[in-house]
């Protein structure tokens, strides 16, 4: 049985949550989030606190027991808090600009890569080789963010690339020759 499952999740003030027919909605003052509750899974909301209960005990319930319960809490923290992941691009002459809607990404090729920003993400580029992308679906933030990230991938043997902030990466050395 799932641990995170049990834990009660604590509504914030300023924060409604709505169940409609396996749907649940999460307003904030950052924005609304809503999400399709699985068949096997019962969501109460009492007393300010969200108690996520399986109803069956087939194997695929107690499987989403626990996620299903994170998924609502990061919709909690997301419409209060948001969520922020920032990116990193190194190598020589390697850069991002934010031109409207997209992103210009010149990472080493003989043309720009453009990268439509989607309208629930919102994206900062305070220097030149930093990325902040920001927003309240932790799912979509992250995706975006790897998204970026896949156009050119941190190099292992010259560290170049686009990586997330703090991220470690570790080189290998150079094939000696025979």
């Amino acid at each position: 049985m799932s641990r995170i499952g049990k834990l009660p999740i604590e509504i914030p003030s300023g924060v409604q949550v709505e169940i409609k027919e396996d749907k649940i909605y999460v307003k904030g003052p950052k924005g609304e989030l809503s999400f399709n509750i699985p068949s096997g899974i019962k969501v109460k909301v009492s007393d300010n606190v969200i108690q996520v209960e399986k109803v069956g005990n087939k194997l695929t319930h107690k499987m989403l027991y626990g996620t299903v319960r994170s998924i609502i809490n990061n919709m909690v923290i997301g419409v209060t808090q948001g969520f922020t992941k920032e990116l990193e691009i190194h190598g020589v002459g390697y850069k991002a600009e934010l031109a409207g809607n997209k992103i210009a990404l010149y990472i080493g090729y003989n043309h720009p890569i453009y990268i439509d920003v989607p309208e629930d993400v919102h994206v900062e580029i305070p220097s030149n080789t930093e990325i902040k992308i920001s927003g309240i679906d932790k799912q979509r933030v992250g995706q975006f963010a790897a998204f970026i990230r896949d156009h050119k991938k941190p190099d292992v043997y010259k560290g170049k690339g686009i990586r997330y902030k703090g991220e470690v990466i570790r080189k290998k050395e150079v094939k000696a020759s025979v």
